[in-house]
């Protein structure tokens, strides 16, 4: 099997159609006509990730996040960028992203996080300009039975992989949810959608300070609240479906790879200091 065969499966997945404009999708690193038999998958593809990948002889690493999303004039190996590029060249291991169109498409991050959750009739928050209806960046549903905000945030803490920065929540802890928003990733330029979808609570990564404090401002009865989890943790639940799903295709083809989600935990904060409770 070639890497041409697997991009057209990734095509077939996560179609690059529903890229926002200024990502960053496709193949990185690679030679269409290069074989493929192991394929590592990843949030970050930072250069312990490719030495993982080196030492466990993939043919294919699939990152969510782009290497080289922002512009670049050199790939000198006297930088972090170069050097990933370098060593990905070297040990012969392409590089895709799966970014935007991975979360936009069905059984995409927010699908995921939903599915993890429980949530019924799911929606986008916002609907792909060139998908489906029922793709989108974000996604909305309810869950089965009323639930408090503390419960919920204790649901999504045991669900999500353990991170330094843990679950951060705004809101009254015993405060009654059912209508859930969620979006993988750094989500805080979507809060007009989620007023929109009338949701209860909203799930994301990388709040910032003031589209937090203005969404609190901006609701009399304190709703949506706000659940802010690591933007890695957030994607990372995506990547066994994702491999899983890659494996479908393939096996359905009539090929057989040996694919795995790296062991390797990127989220890059190592600690946290908080305030003792009571």
């Amino acid at each position: 099997m070639t890497l041409a065969d697997v991009l057209l499966a990734i095509e077939e997945l996560w179609p690059e159609s529903l890229a926002e404009g200024w990502d960053a999708v496709g193949l990185v690193t690679g030679r269409p006509s290069q074989p493929v038999r192991r394929i590592l998958f990843c949030v970050d593809p930072v250069l312990e990730v490719i030495e993982e990948a080196a030492a466990w002889e993939a043919d294919l690493v699939v990152a969510h996040h782009p290497l080289l999303l922002r512009g670049v004039t050199s790939v000198a190996a006297n930088t972090p960028k170069g050097r990933a590029v370098h060593r990905l060249i070297e040990s012969g291991t392409a590089l895709v992203s799966v970014h935007t169109n991975g979360d936009s498409a069905v059984g995409g991050v927010s699908d995921v996080l939903a599915d993890a959750l429980g949530l019924d009739d799911v929606a986008p928050l916002t609907k792909a300009a060139n998908g489906l209806p029922e793709e989108g960046i974000g996604r909305v549903g309810d869950l089965a039975e009323i639930t408090s905000l503390g419960d919920l945030a204790g649901r999504l803490f045991g669900i999500l992989p353990a991170v330094a920065g843990g679950v951060r929540v705004s809101g009254d802890r015993d405060g009654l949810v059912r209508r859930v928003a969620v979006c993988g990733g750094a989500g805080d330029s979507m809060f007009d959608a989620v007023r929109a979808a009338e949701a209860d609570v909203y799930i994301t990564a990388d709040l910032r300070h003031h589209p937090a404090s203005e969404a609190r401002e901006a609701s009399p009865d304190g709703r949506p609240y706000l659940i802010d989890v690591s933007h890695f943790a957030s994607e990372w639940l995506w990547l066994p479906a994702a491999a899983s799903a890659l494996d479908n295709v393939l096996t359905d083809q009539g090929h057989s790879l040996d694919i795995r989600v790296s062991t390797i935990n990127t989220d890059p904060w190592d600690f946290i200091l908080t305030p003792g409770e009571g």
